[in-house]
């Protein structure tokens, strides 16, 4: 008995802790937003990953353990995953537009962006991995995993990570439906990336490059956002679910393939210790 309780006291600290760095980020955002509202301004994703960042800092320091618990130690190791990473990241997306193109769907022209846009583009998509993966393959994560087990923190991140897309342009119609199982599977995917080597870096790397390619590189859309990019799609009279229309690769047939692929291999890789 005395086992059992000791277990439950245990989960309901680590769930404690992720309501704590809740209440930290809200109690830092909360101010942000006011400012920003009052100098007529969004805030920016690099304000939110620094948000996000203060509040993982001040959490671990209240648990009294280093930051590099969360995100990995900043060594060549995590360099290399970051790599890796970004290698998956960037075939995650090449293959369905592949697929696309050689199918006659989707056809590609220059658009003679400027380099200084694109870089622009570039770091906006690096503040969006950074941020993203913080928040959602952090602490909150982390903290789930040890109260309720890898799969059920799986699950309610996923469900968290859809939710925060539901809003974005082009999630209409059927393509809402595709859009958010592919959201929901690439959860999943960032997490067995972040699983299989206890570190933040693999998925950063996989989500940056998956962004990057299909949004900079290639032109689609990205979760419905459009960016500068080196190409521009055009569409041949093929239906939104099987290109991904608006929205981009993400609520494509081949885009959630691929996904389904990788999270597969991902699943059957042993998980590294950190």
């Amino acid at each position: 008995m005395t086992v059992l309780f000791d277990d439950w006291r245990s989960r309901l600290k680590h769930i404690g802790w992720a309501g704590a760095f809740l209440a930290i980020l809200a109690a830092m955002l909360f101010p942000a937003i006011l400012l920003s509202a009052q100098a007529g301004r969004a805030i920016s994703i690099f304000e939110q990953a620094g948000l996000i960042a203060a509040a993982t800092a001040a959490t671990q320091l209240l648990r009294r353990k280093a930051i590099w618990e969360v995100t990995g130690r900043p060594d060549s190791q995590w360099l290399r995953q970051l790599g890796l990473g970004g290698c998956l990241g960037a075939l995650l997306m090449l293959a369905p537009a592949l697929i696309l193109w050689m199918g006659g769907s989707v056809g590609f022209r220059g658009t003679g962006t400027e380099t200084d846009a694109l870089l622009g583009a570039v770091l906006l998509m690096a503040g969006v991995a950074i941020a993203e993966e913080t928040l959602f393959r952090g602490i909150l994560f982390q903290r789930l995993i040890d109260a309720l087990g890898p799969w059920p923190a799986q699950l309610i991140i996923a469900a968290l990570f859809v939710l925060t897309h539901l809003g974005n342009p082009g999630m209409t119609g059927v393509t809402r439906l595709w859009a958010a199982t592919n959201i929901f599977l690439a959860s999943i995917m960032f997490g067995l990336a972040y699983l299989r080597t206890r570190s933040l870096a693999l998925p950063i790397g996989l989500h940056f490059m998956a962004n990057t390619t299909h949004g900079i590189l290639l032109g689609f859309g990205v979760s419905g956002e459009g960016e500068p990019s080196l190409l521009r799609p055009s569409y041949s009279s093929s239906p939104d679910w099987w290109t991904g229309g608006q929205f981009g690769l993400e609520a494509s047939l081949p885009g959630l393939a691929t996904v389904a692929i990788t999270t597969i291999l991902l699943a059957l890789i042993r998980p590294g210790n950190r």
